[in-house]
């Protein structure tokens, strides 16, 4: 394997590890008002009543507290690569798809400062109002990661100069609007298989019943973009055997993370939603490779024209090899340290 090949494939790392793992991050944020245990609503007649589903509410949340911000550094690290070793796909990607980044950031941002700041609501309209923006901060990112998988899987149009550019009838078309679908949905799914594994089986029976409904309507949109791209209008992939191999397992991670929910398996269903939600990166790398930015017309930004020179790949991978394990050991730990159901290995925190 070339240098350039293995910076390519520690990039799809990066993403794949932020799509995994920031990826269960939104979905519980999207979950959050509708995993509350509904039972417990209501004055008990002990003046404790809105305590009581103030707890519940907060259930989810819970779940991902000791996560959610040590996630991020997938992302951190995925534009720390992109940075040194492709610089001129940073440039054309980043200006390219501008609007969406920064509706990304926006989310994460808002999303992030309102679980914060939820548990300082001192009354149940202040709570529903962070609550609103903890949903939108989770769901914004999620249709915008999927809107920009789609734009990378359909191609964008090229300038004259070379460059890419993205308008808003390439980020509004059915194609890219039904991968950002599908996406939300899908992490969506992921967030209630997490809640699942994490929370207690009250908790973790919605949340399975929850997530299989989302994985049919996963399943779905991602339909109704395959038929989109039979017709013409979807997906243009390079690697056409490759794309539909891929295409086939994630069909086939989506079927089994249903098939595991419906059978009360929260670590099965949890790994088949990882897989599902890695699977869209491979899909633009692998099917597009050797080219990471394509146009309509099937020509693009190339592996070799995007990465840096190779001096300075020599001095990134030893960088690369102190960090990435660095990164991997720290969230090993931070798993193991809060391991086990919410409630029983550490306390709540939202």
């Amino acid at each position: 394997m070339s240098l350039e090949t293995a910076w390519l494939a520690l990039l799809g790392l990066l993403l794949a590890g932020y799509f995994v793992l920031g990826g269960y991050d939104y979905g519980v944020q999207m979950l959050h008002p509708f995993l509350g245990d509904r039972g417990d609503r209501g004055d008990r007649g002990d003046g404790h009543g809105q305590e009581d589903t103030r707890a519940s509410r907060s259930a989810a949340l819970d779940a991902i507290a000791p996560f959610f911000l040590g996630n991020e550094v997938w992302l951190v690290a995925f534009a720390g690569v992109l940075f040194g070793a492709f610089p001129h796909l940073e440039g054309t990607l980043l200006s390219g798809l501008y609007p969406l980044i920064v509706a990304i950031l926006v989310g994460l941002v808002l999303g992030n400062a309102a679980i914060q700041l939820r548990r300082r609501a001192h009354s149940p309209r202040g709570r529903r109002r962070w609550d609103v923006l903890i949903v939108f901060g989770g769901a914004l990112p999620a249709v915008c990661w999927g809107i920009v998988v789609g734009l990378l899987l359909h191609g964008v149009p090229r300038r004259a100069d070379g460059s890419f550019h993205v308008g808003f009838g390439d980020v509004f078309s059915p194609f890219a609007l039904a991968c950002g679908v599908t996406t939300a949905l899908l992490f969506a799914a992921h967030g209630a298989a997490f809640v699942a594994l994490r929370s207690v089986p009250e908790l973790a029976a919605k949340a399975r019943t929850l997530g299989a409904s989302l994985l049919r309507g996963a399943a779905a949109v991602g339909s109704l973009a395959l038929l989109l791209t039979l017709f013409g209008v979807g997906a243009s992939m390079t690697n056409r055997a490759t794309s539909a191999v891929i295409a086939a397992l994630f069909a086939a991670a989506l079927a089994s993370a249903w098939w595991h929910f419906s059978q009360g398996h929260n670590t099965r269903a949890f790994a088949a939603t990882c897989c599902a939600t890695a699977l869209p990166v491979l899909l633009v790398g692998a099917g597009h490779y050797p080219y990471l930015l394509i146009s309509s017309a099937g020509a693009g930004l190339t592996v070799g024209h995007a990465v840096t020179d190779g001096a300075t790949l020599k001095i990134l991978s030893a960088f690369g090899v102190l960090v990435i394990p660095v990164i991997l050991a720290y969230q090993t730990w931070s798993w193991w340290a809060f391991r086990g159901r919410t409630g029983l290995r550490h306390p709540s925190y939202f």
